[in-house]
């Protein structure tokens, strides 16, 4: 199966793949040879957009997209991200000039190219003035190091607040936001969506299985399913926490909705992030081939009215049910954990 460029990214006028391969367990859970691999298989599989962070694996990740997209490079749409502590020293990390122009060099170093095509601020930065920021960014686009920028898990005030600053100081605006989206993760639809597609953001939506809850191992009566992730925070995904009920029953009736309907959980959930017409592309994390052939799958399943309304029954529109899932602490940069 072969993925097709059809959606736009944005009022870039870029055109991605549904699915962007998202590279945060490369260096981490993945060693080298398997994450090239993966990487590999992507985009022979026709996917067109790789994302990474320089705060993965504390820049192996990088390194390894880096190896694995040499001599491909010019049919691939490369974004990273910064703003992450790397290494021990507190400084090497935020979203001031001082940190971001050399956070830049490290990342093109890495990946072993000359330019980015998107760059991202990976959380806001309280310390900083988003002007500041905003200017930086500008600026190594009118130098040819970046093509475009964008923000990631910003909430909806600071991105009005981005393109207020862009007019009024003539800097450009940010062109994309990242966020979690996903059947149990709707908080988005509420504020920031509206905002992306009033100043024409490109979004790019992650977690579409919601780190695991969307997996289909997640049913009541099923037990407590065993994951890195359940290990390292608990309290996110132990199902006999009282306030964990509410989301255990609406994945329990998310997996007997894709039952009903002839569809595995993840063909629902990935046809669902794609279904709305603020969502750019899908970020993926694959750790297997299996696990990539069933994404994209999925990303050819469309669905129909009457089963948009039968999630919107299990799962209101704006529904958050923990703040964990905003996403907006910023991920660790310990390798062990998750982010």
């Amino acid at each position: 199966m072969t993925l097709e460029p059809t959606r736009v990214l944005g009022r870039t006028g870029v055109l991605l793949t549904p699915l962007t391969l998202g590279a945060m367990n490369f260096g981490r859970r993945q060693d080298e040879a398997a994450g090239v691999g993966i990487i590999h298989a992507a985009l022979d599989a026709g996917i067109t957009a790789i994302d990474t962070a320089d705060v993965y694996g504390q820049g192996r990740s990088e390194e390894i997209v880096g190896k694995a997209i040499r001599g491909r490079r010019d049919d691939i749409f490369l974004a990273t991200k910064f703003s992450g502590r790397v290494g021990d020293e507190p400084r090497h990390a935020g979203t001031s000039r001082r940190w971001i122009v050399r956070a830049v060099e490290d990342s093109l170093r890495r990946l072993g190219t000359d330019h980015l095509d998107l760059y991202q601020a990976h959380r806001p930065d309280p310390r900083t003035s988003l002007l500041e920021t905003l200017q930086t960014l500008s600026d190594l686009v009118r130098q040819g190091k970046i093509r475009y920028y964008g923000t990631s898990v910003f909430p909806a005030h600071q991105l009005v607040e981005a393109h207020w600053l862009a007019e009024k100081h003539g800097l450009i605006a940010p062109h994309t936001e990242q966020l979690p989206y996903s059947l149990l993760v709707r908080g988005a639809e509420r504020e920031v969506f509206p905002v992306t597609r009033k100043y024409g953001v490109g979004v790019l939506g992650y977690g579409p299985l919601a780190a695991g809850w969307l997996s289909g191992k997640y049913r009541i009566g099923g037990g407590q399913p065993e994951s890195a992730r359940a290990d390292l925070v608990p309290g996110r995904f132990d199902v006999s926490l009282d306030r964990n009920q509410r989301k255990l029953a609406a994945a329990d009736a998310l997996a007997r909705l894709a039952e009903d309907t002839g569809r595995s959980l993840v063909d629902l959930a990935v046809g669902f992030a794609l279904t709305h017409p603020a969502v750019s592309s899908v970020i993926i994390g694959p750790r297997t081939s299996e696990h990539l052939a069933a994404y994209l799958k999925a990303a050819t399943v469309e669905l129909d009215e009457d089963t948009l309304d039968r999630i919107d029954e299990i799962v209101s529109p704006g529904t958050q049910f923990l703040e964990r899932d905003t996403g907006r602490d910023f991920p660790v940069r310990d390798n062990r954990k998750a982010s």
